[in-house]
């Protein structure tokens, strides 16, 4: 098989409708995709011999909720100020502006997705729900790097700039920080997962079709 018989037997395979079963199965992915503005995306937590019961934070798709009725927020936010850095809160998480829309379209895609599209569609939706998810992620690492990159010279306590524990646990001054994935996070990875196993189903369905087809063709020559 040429070069050009290979190109054009791959962009028509791309053209193929998906299956029966792979379009139920993307329109169920849009519940985990909704369940994320339910639950928080991501838990940080300090503790101190001062604070032996902790303190948190959750970051939503859309806010920054705290413990004890968002006051361990302002306590948080009292601590940073005296190692200089700036306050924690929603209008200082500008990513929180955009990120409901951004899951909103891929909810949206995928159903199109489900009703009337085909493998090209499919592997346009995979391209921009890894682009979302990875961009979002490597945000909220820079939003960590910055904060505590970001400190106040003249702070009445000076710490050297430190990035805040990002997955895992990490000493920082006196308090034990720990930062982990939530529920909201582990939604977006069960849709992820599903569509890449659609569509990496629909390929390797299609390289066996495409196998099957040129051997006759093979055995002829």
């Amino acid at each position: 098989m040429t070069l050009h018989q290979s190109l054009a037997s791959f962009y028509a395979f791309l053209d193929r409708p998906l299956y029966l079963r792979a379009r139920l199965i993307l329109a169920l992915l849009v519940i985990p995709l909704g369940l994320t503005f339910t639950a928080p995306l991501w838990k940080i937590s300090m503790v101190a011999p001062q604070y032996p019961n902790g303190l948190y934070m959750e970051i939503f798709t859309h806010k920054l909720d705290g413990g004890h009725d968002r006051h361990d927020i302002m306590e948080i936010n009292e601590l940073n100020h005296y190692i200089g850095m700036k306050p924690i809160d929603r209008a200082a998480l500008t990513d929180l502006d955009w990120l409901p829309f951004a899951l909103g379209l891929l909810a949206l895609l995928t159903l199109r997705c489900a009703a009337v599209g085909n493998v090209r569609a499919l592997v346009d939706l995979v391209v921009v729900a890894g682009y979302v998810t990875t961009f979002a992620f490597a945000r909220f690492i820079y939003k960590l790097w910055y904060f505590g990159h970001s400190l106040d010279p003249e702070a009445p306590i000076r710490l050297p700039a430190f990035t805040p524990a990002i997955i895992g646990k990490k000493q920082v001054a006196n308090f034990a920080v720990e930062s982990w994935p939530r529920g909201g996070t582990y939604c977006v990875a069960v849709f992820l997962i599903g569509v890449i196993g659609i569509t990496l189903w629909h390929l390797v369905a299609g390289r066996r079709a495409a196998t099957r087809t040129a051997e006759p063709v093979a055995a002829a020559m």
